[in-house]
């Protein structure tokens, strides 16, 4: 549970580190920005669904008149 509770700052080091090693120094803004869409496209689609949740459940069809048999 408290993975991250004994970080420090010389271990944050150390992983940025790793990451420059990994991805290069010129891929980093591109990661940066595709995790910031992601960001808030879960924070966006988190919102919709709880107002989706919150809204009362209405029939989109009405029923005016009888189907005909031959449309069955």
């Amino acid at each position: 549970m408290g993975l991250l509770q004994n970080l420090t700052g010389w271990h944050a080091l150390i992983l940025l580190a790793v990451v420059l090693l990994f991805f290069g120094a010129s891929k980093l803004p591109a990661l940066a920005k595709s995790v910031g869409q992601s960001a808030r496209i879960l924070k966006s689609e988190s919102r919709d669904g709880s107002a989706a949740a919150d809204a009362p459940a209405t029939s989109a069809t009405t029923v005016d008149a009888p189907v005909p048999a031959d449309r069955l």
